[in-house]
């Protein structure tokens, strides 16, 4: 499996994940443009996108929902307005395709946010943004993918320092809100094992974060732990532009 992350950010957030066989969406937050643009690559339309799962129901996951045939949608109960055909429960495994997914809670101000993994071929690739703390429930079920993708948002102090209001501020770094780098490589050192390969982090701030930032925190958490970061190759996903990882041969 590869992925093609198309964007990520407060902005919008799309991913593509592919399989011999299957293409599959992780929320459509963007426009179209933007991802048509990514599928062309890969001589792909959205037509040609088996499904869509969507994370949670704030508008930078899923403004452009209307892109996808309805009957192509899946996610949890009460995550998308009115009727869906394709209503999915945690920790319950569905094929699409040659691709297995699991979708597995998240702690976020949003209607049943989740996240979600992908198995196929020995492969794993497991999906989080969107979640103020990490819930340590998941481990059992989604320990050593192959391919991490986490949220890391936001360095306190520069969050701290931001001319946003202190009720935004308050709610991003609730609970229900959003990652920080620490807790971020914290998480991560939960979730990671002897066969994952990658790391990128997702959903950075542009106000209260950068990419430097959020790396040299990964570093500092992986040495306080004892873990040697250098076995994995660590990236930043873009919100601007895409981000191509996993078993990809251009």
């Amino acid at each position: 499996m590869f992925f093609d992350i198309v964007g990520s950010g407060s902005k919008g957030n799309a991913t593509l994940l592919f399989s011999k066989r299957t293409t599959l969406l992780i929320d459509m937050g963007l426009p179209l443009i933007r991802v048509e643009t990514e599928l062309k690559r890969f001589n792909k339309t959205i037509k040609d996108v088996d499904a869509l799962l969507v994370t949670h129901n704030h508008s930078d996951h899923y403004r452009s929902l209307k892109c996808i045939s309805p009957k192509k949608i899946y996610a949890l109960s009460g995550t998308i307005p009115g009727s869906l055909s394709n209503v999915i429960d945690i920790y319950s495994p569905f094929m699409i395709g040659d691709i297995k997914v699991t979708a597995f809670p998240t702690s976020h101000d949003a209607t049943n946010p989740c996240g979600y993994m992908f198995e196929c071929e020995n492969e794993k690739i497991v999906y989080m943004t969107d979640t103020g703390v990490y819930l340590s429930e998941n481990t059992p079920y989604i320990k050593d993918p192959t391919y991490l993708i986490i949220e890391s948002n936001h360095d306190i102090q520069m969050l701290l320092h931001t001319n946003r209001p202190m009720e935004l501020i308050q709610r991003i770094m609730s609970d229900h809100g959003h990652l920080c780098n620490e807790d971020s490589a914290f998480a991560t050192l939960e979730i990671i094992g002897e066969h994952t390969k990658e790391i990128i982090l997702a959903h950075l701030s542009e106000e209260a974060n950068e990419p430097s930032v959020a790396l040299e925190a990964y570093k500092k958490i992986f040495t306080y732990k004892g873990v040697d970061i250098s076995k994995y190759e660590v990236k930043c996903a873009p919100q601007w532009t895409n981000l191509i990882g996993g078993s990809y041969d251009d």
